[in-house]
C-alpha cells in the first residue's frame, strides 16, 4: 500500500486525482499503475484499470488469477468490473469512497449474485493517509 500511496501522490502531482494501485503476484510487484484520465484523455485510465493493463502485458494473459490489488481509493463500479473480469483474487484498499465506491459504499459489486468470479475486498488499509492525501488534493483544488 506505501507504494501505491507514492503513485497517488505523484498522480496529483501531475494535477490527477490522487490515486495510485500496485499489482501483487506472491511477493513479487508485476505492475502499477496511477490515476490519469485527463493526462490520457481517456475516462477509463483509473489507477486499477492502468495496474490492470500493465499486468496483463506483463502475464501474457488478461486473466490474472491469484492476484492482490493494492488500491488507495475503493474501486468504482467501472474497475470493480474490470477487477471481476480479471480474476484478481483479492483487492485490498485504503479510503472508502462514499460517493462512488463500489466495494460497500455506494453498491457492492464484489457481492452481486450475477457475477461469475469472487473477489475477496478489504478496505480501510492505511485510511487517514489515503483519505488525508485525497483531502489535501481537493482542499488545494477550492483553494481552502
Amino acid at each position: 500500500m506505501q507504494r501505491a500511496l507514492e503513485l497517488a501522490a505523484e498522480a496529483a502531482s501531475h494535477g490527477e486525482v490522487p490515486v495510485g494501485a500496485v499489482l501483487v503476484s506472491g511477493d513479487e510487484i508485476i505492475a502499477e499503475g496511477g490515476n490519469r484520465p485527463i493526462s490520457a484523455v481517456d475516462p477509463t485510465a483509473h489507477a486499477e484499470i492502468e495496474a490492470l493493463r500493465a499486468g496483463a502485458q506483463a502475464h501474457g494473459s488478461y486473466r490474472l488469477p491469484g492476484t492482490t490489488l493494492y488500491v488507495t481509493l475503493e474501486p468504482c463500479l467501472m474497475c470493480a468490473a474490470a477487477i471481476v473480469h480479471a480474476r484478481v483474487r483479492r483487492v485490498v484498499f485504503g479510503a472508502w469512497d462514499p460517493k462512488a465506491g463500489a466495494a460497500g459504499s455506494t453498491i457492492d459489486a464484489f457481492a452481486l449474485p450475477a457475477m461469475n468470479h469472487r473477489v475477496d475486498a478489504f478496505g480501510g488499509v492505511l485510511a487517514d493517509e489515503c483519505g488525508e492525501l485525497l483531502r489535501r488534493f481537493f482542499a488545494a483544488r477550492r483553494g481552502s
